[in-house]
C-alpha cells in the first residue's frame, strides 16, 4: 500500500504565518486555506505576493506561477484611448478621484457584469475586509468620474512601492480603461514600476502586461515593500506621466 500524499496546500489558523510559496506542492491550486481577512493577515499576504481569492467557504490563498505583471514603463496606450482622455481632460468633462468613494467602487466591481464572467468572487466578506485595508491606508480607488458622475474605477492595494491591482467596474466606454491609465501615470510619477495583474488574461495582454517568473515576481515585491509609500494624489497635470498631448 502506498503512503497517504500530503495536501497540497497549507491549512491555516487565524494568525498563522503564511508557507513560503514553492515549499508546498501547489500547481494549479491555491497555496493556503483558512486563516482570517484581518488588516494585518492581508498585509503581511501582499507582502509576500500572495492574495485571497474564492467565491463561498473558507479563505483560498494564491500565488501562481507565473504571475501576470504590468510593467508601468509599457502599458499600452492605444491612440483611440489617448484621444478620448485628451479630449475628456481638455473639455473639463473627466476628473480623476483618488479614495473618494472606495467603498462604492467596490461594491460596484462585485456587481457590474463584465464579459466572459458569471457571477463575482467579491462577496460581503472581501468588501469588508479590504474596506477595513482602505482605511488602514493599504487599499485605494481610482475613480473615473465623467460629467460629474462616477462611470468607472478600480481598487488596489499598495505596500510601500509595490501596488496589487484588484478589480475594476466600467458603466461607461473606456472608463475602466481611464483609471488603469490614471494609476500608470501615478505609478510613473511616483516610479513604481510593477503593477500586480495576477493571473492572464487577453484583455490584460492587450494593454501591455506580461507573464513573469514567481520568483522574480517575489523578488521584486520582497524589495518594493519595504520601500517609502507613495503619496495617493492626482492632480491633472499627472496626466504628462502618461502622454505630454493629452494636456494640450
Amino acid at each position: 500500500m502506498s503512503e497517504p500524499q500530503s495536501p497540497a496546500f497549507a491549512f491555516l489558523e487565524p494568525g498563522d504565518p503564511f508557507p513560503a510559496p514553492g515549499t508546498v506542492t501547489e500547481e494549479l491550486g491555491p497555496l493556503a486555506i483558512g486563516g482570517d481577512l484581518s488588516v494585518s493577515t492581508l498585509v503581511a499576504a501582499y507582502s509576500q505576493g500572495i492574495f485571497p481569492w474564492y467565491s463561498s467557504g473558507p479563505i483560498l490563498w494564491w500565488s501562481p506561477q507565473p504571475r501576470m505583471v504590468l510593467q508601468t514603463g509599457q502599458f499600452k496606450l492605444t491612440k483611440s484611448l489617448r484621444k478620448t482622455i485628451a479630449n475628456l481632460h481638455q473639455t473639463g468633462r473627466l476628473q480623476i478621484q483618488l479614495d473618494g468613494h472606495f467603498q462604492t467602487v467596490i461594491g460596484r466591481c462585485a456587481r457590474v457584469p463584465r464579459a466572459g464572467q458569471n457571477g463575482t468572487w467579491i462577496g460581503q466578506d472581501i468588501q469588508d475586509a479590504y474596506g477595513e485595508l482602505h482605511q488602514a491606508g493599504f487599499a485605494h480607488s481610482v475613480e473615473t468620474w465623467l460629467d460629474g458622475e462616477l462611470a468607472g474605477g478600480l481598487y488596489c492595494v499598495n505596500i510601500g512601492k509595490a501596488v496589487f491591482g484588484e478589480s475594476m467596474f466600467s458603466l461607461r466606454s473606456d472608463a475602466s480603461k481611464i483609471a488603469l491609465a490614471a494609476l500608470v501615470a501615478l505609478c510613473r510619477k511616483h516610479r513604481l514600476p510593477i503593477i500586480d495583474c495576477q493571473q492572464n488574461t487577453a484583455h490584460l495582454a492587450s494593454l501591455g502586461a506580461h507573464e513573469m517568473d514567481r520568483q522574480e515576481f517575489l523578488t521584486r515585491v520582497a524589495t518594493l515593500a519595504q520601500q517609502p509609500t507613495p503619496d495617493w494624489s492626482f492632480t491633472p497635470s499627472d496626466w504628462q506621466h502618461l502622454h505630454p498631448h493629452i494636456l494640450r
